[in-house]
C-alpha cells in the first residue's frame, strides 16, 4: 500500500444548524434559552479536537483534507443572519486557526434550511459573470451545478461565507464553491455521491404534485434534477430557509417548528388555527364543525409525519420510496450524463451515496434497479435536538474518506440517557471486506480513550439541557 494511501483526504459534516437553540453545536449557557453565538459551544469545540486528532496522524501533512458541508449548516430557517453567521464563525476559529488549519478547501452543498445560500451564490455569479450587455438577450438562470465539480472551470463561489471568510485575514485567499444539489468525487471507475436527502421526501416536491395534478398533460415520465429545482426553488426558500426570520412572526415560526416535534402540542396548534378560521367565517358557513375536523386531522398528520419526527424507523415509507426515485432517476441521468461529457463511455462500476437530513445516522445497502444491488448508502445524521425525550435512533456522524474513496462513518453519539461511545462503521460492497482505510480510522478512535471520552461525556450533558429547553418551549 502506497505511503498516506489512508490518510483523511475528505471530511463530510451535514445538519450542523449552527445558530439553532437546539442544535448541540449552538452554545447555550445552562438556565439561560437564548443562544450565546460569542462562545464556541462544548460539544462544537470537542467535535472539532477529535477531528484535529485524526487529521494530525495524516503522514501527508502537506495535503490538507477538503470539507464537504453536506446542507443545513447555517440555520436559516429559525435563526437570523447574525446569529447563524456568528455561530459559523465560532466553528472557524477552532477548525481553521492560523497556521493550524485543518481544510485545505471547503466545498458547500446547501439543504433546505440554507438553501438560501444556495440561492444567493448562483443569482450573484450569474448577474456578475453571465448576463451579457443589455442589448443582448440573455440566457435564463440555471438552478443547478454540475456533480464533479472539483475541477470545474466555472465553479460557483458562496457570496455569503466567502464574505464572512474575508474577516480573516489569513483565510482571505481562500473560497468557498458550491454544488447544488448533488456533489460528486470519481477514481477511475469509483464515485461517491453527497446529497444533503431533502428530494427524497416528497414535501419538498410539492410545486412539481400541484402541477401535476392541476396540469396532468405536463407530467413527465422523467424528471431532471434541474427541473425539479426549478419548479420547487422558491417554495423551499420560502418556507424552509427565509420564512423564520420574518420579523415578530419569525419567532412565532420557530415556536410552530417546536410544537411540530410534539403530536399533543401540534394538534392543539393546529386546532387553534382551525377554530380561528370556524369563528372568522361563521361557523354554519364553509367551514363548519366537521370541516374543522377534517382541517385539524390533515394538517396534523401532514406535518407531524415529516421525516425527522418518525423516530422508530430509519425511513419512512414516503422516503424509502423517495430515495429510490431519486437515486434511479435524476440523480443517475445527471451523473450519467456528466460522465458522457468527460469523455467516459461507461458509467461508474461503484457508486456510494451519503445523504443527510433525516437527522438518524445509518450505514445500509441498498438496491437501485438502476444502478445494482447492494449499493453503500450512508446518512450522516445531524446535530439538533427534536425530541423531549431521547430518541435512540438519532444522532450525528461524521463522513470520512481516503484518497481511493473508501468510505468510513463515524458515529459520533446517538441520543440516549447517559453516554453512547463513539464507534466506526463501514458498509462495504457485497461479499467484500472492510477496508484497510476502516481498519485503520478503527485503530485510531479508542472509544475508552480521550479525547473520545471526553466528547461523549459532552454531548450527554448538552443533550440534556437542549431536551429541558425544548419541553419548556413547546408546553408554553
Amino acid at each position: 500500500m502506497a505511503q498516506g494511501a489512508n490518510d483523511i483526504r475528505y471530511v463530510c459534516l451535514s445538519d450542523m444548524h449552527l445558530g439553532a437553540e437546539g442544535s448541540l453545536l449552538t452554545n447555550m449557557p445552562p438556565g439561560n434559552p437564548t443562544a450565546d453565538p460569542l462562545t464556541a459551544s462544548p460539544v462544537l469545540q470537542d467535535l472539532v479536537y477529535c477531528l484535529r486528532d485524526l487529521i494530525l496522524r495524516n503522514e501527508d501533512q502537506a495535503s490538507k483534507p477538503t470539507l464537504i458541508f453536506m446542507g443545513d449548516i447555517l440555520e436559516l430557517a429559525l435563526a437570523n443572519d447574525n446569529v447563524a453567521a456568528m455561530v459559523f464563525w465560532r466553528f472557524i476559529d477552532l477548525a481553521m486557526e492560523s497556521g493550524y488549519e485543518l481544510f485545505g478547501n471547503i466545498v458547500y452543498v446547501p439543504g433546505n434550511h440554507d438553501h438560501h445560500l444556495w440561492e444567493s451564490a448562483r443569482e450573484t455569479q450569474y448577474v456578475d459573470n453571465y448576463l451579457p450587455g443589455k442589448d443582448f438577450l440573455a440566457d435564463p438562470p440555471w438552478h443547478t451545478t454540475n456533480i464533479f465539480m472539483i475541477d470545474d472551470p466555472n465553479p460557483v463561489p458562496s457570496y455569503f461565507l466567502n464574505a464572512l471568510l474575508r474577516r480573516y485575514g489569513h483565510l482571505k485567499d481562500m473560497t468557498i464553491n458550491t454544488a447544488y444539489p448533488n456533489f460528486g468525487l470519481m477514481k477511475g471507475n469509483r464515485s461517491v455521491i453527497f446529497h444533503h436527502g431533502h428530494f427524497i421526501e416528497s414535501i419538498y416536491q410539492l410545486m412539481t404534485t400541484l402541477k401535476n395534478l392541476i396540469f396532468p398533460r405536463l407530467q413527465e415520465e422523467t424528471r431532471e434534477i434541474w427541473d425539479i429545482e426549478a419548479e420547487n426553488f422558491a417554495w423551499i426558500d420560502f418556507f424552509w430557509s427565509t420564512m423564520g426570520r420574518s420579523g415578530e412572526f419569525g419567532k412565532d415560526v420557530e415556536i410552530i417548528y417546536d410544537k411540530m416535534q410534539d403530536e399533543a402540542q401540534l394538534r392543539k396548534l393546529v386546532e387553534n388555527l382551525a377554530t380561528g378560521l370556524a369563528e372568522k367565517y361563521g361557523k354554519t358557513g364553509w367551514l363548519g364543525s366537521a370541516i374543522v375536523k377534517g382541517v385539524v386531522d390533515g394538517l396534523v398528520a401532514k406535518l407531524y409525519n415529516q421525516e425527522r419526527t418518525q423516530t422508530s424507523k430509519l425511513l419512512s415509507l414516503d422516503a424509502e420510496q423517495g430515495l429510490l426515485d431519486y437515486v434511479d432517476g435524476p440523480l443517475k441521468m445527471q451523473i450519467q450524463k456528466e460522465w458522457e461529457k468527460r469523455q467516459h463511455l461507461y458509467f461508474p462500476d461503484e457508486i456510494t451515496i451519503v445523504f443527510g437530513h433525516t437527522h438518524k445516522p445509518f450505514e445500509e445497502p441498498r438496491t437501485f434497479p438502476n444502478l445494482g444491488n447492494g449499493v453503500p448508502v450512508y446518512n450522516t445524521g445531524g446535530w439538533v435536538v427534536e425530541t423531549p425525550e431521547p430518541a435512540s435512533l438519532h444522532g450525528g456522524a461524521v463522513v470520512l474518506l481516503n484518497e481511493n474513496l473508501d468510505v468510513a462513518s463515524l458515529r459520533m453519539y446517538n441520543e440516549a440517557d447517559g453516554p453512547v461511545k463513539v464507534a466506526v462503521h463501514e458498509q462495504p460492497l457485497p461479499g467484500q471486506p472492510n477496508s484497510g482505510f476502516f481498519d485503520y480510522i478503527s485503530k485510531l478512535v479508542q472509544p475508552d480513550q480521550p479525547p473520545w471520552t471526553k466528547f461523549s461525556q459532552t454531548v450527554a450533558g448538552e443533550l440534556g439541557i437542549r431536551r429541558e429547553n425544548l419541553k419548556k418551549k413547546i408546553t408554553t
